[in-house]
């Protein structure tokens, strides 16, 4: 039985390194993890779909609700290889899941009809298209003068020549998406979740050190009584 494991964060918090160090850290203890990253954007017609739109090639206006469906039906036509991804490891790390879809669109719509569309993103995901919810979230927290410095650092995407793409551009969207992550965190809005500060004094922290918060939180979640008992259901079957 797969811990679920998502690594949330607006652009630039430092989710792909965190996953990948999580996923090492794991392994050094002796558990089979692996990373799924979303938006999968050369696997799926929604990954493909969300590339063209956030460089900014699509040819019509995408509503917030449209790039909802987009982003949920990437996950759609991954279920059944985050399936077979749950079978295979002890853990599976997302980096960015179905949170990063509810607060980046819900940072896009005014503050009273935010709550709507996160409940009908929720619903869409995991309801209509049956997309497993995680186990644990975990919401990096990166002040946004920091995340623009990683962002700068990030190598070349498959999807834009661009040094920010359509979201990282927008700042103030960047701080819409900090506000709706962390009413999603202090509610445990689709399971539990944990709170982890990237930076001290303005500065980051160390990766490594990043990495061995989280692995803390993900064990302790593995320890919980409820995760255990599905496990041993899991074993059986």
């Amino acid at each position: 039985m797969s811990l679920l494991v998502a690594i949330e964060g607006a652009d630039g918090a430092g989710k792909a390194t965190a996953a990948s160090n999580l996923r090492d850290a794991l392994q050094q203890q002796g558990l089979s993890a692996t990373v799924i990253s979303f938006p999968r954007y050369q696997e799926t017609v929604g990954g493909v779909a969300l590339g063209e739109f956030l460089s900014g090639r699509m040819p019509v206006p995408v509503t917030p609700q449209a790039a909802a469906i987009l982003y949920a039906m990437d996950r759609f036509e991954s279920v059944g290889y985050v399936q077979k991804a749950a079978l295979d490891h002890d853990v599976v790390i997302f980096d960015r899941y179905i949170a990063s879809n509810m607060a980046y669109q819900a940072s896009k719509v005014s503050p009273e009809e935010a709550p709507q569309l996160m409940d009908w993103i929720l619903t869409l995901e995991t309801r209509t298209f049956g997309v497993l919810p995680p186990d644990l979230s975990i919401y990096l927290d990166t002040p946004l003068d920091v995340a623009r410095e990683l962002m700068l650092r990030k190598s070349a995407r498959s999807y834009t020549e661009r040094q920010y793409d359509e979201h990282e551009a927008d700042l103030r969207l960047q701080e819409n998406v900090r506000t709706n992550y962390a009413r999603l965190a202090a509610c445990d809005l689709i399971g539990t979740w944990r709170v982890v500060r990237t930076a001290r004094d303005g500065t980051l922290r160390p990766p490594l050190e990043i990495a061995s918060e989280i692995l803390h939180h993900v064990s302790g979640a593995m320890r919980t009584e409820d995760f255990e008992r599905r496990a041993r259901i899991a074993s059986r079957a």
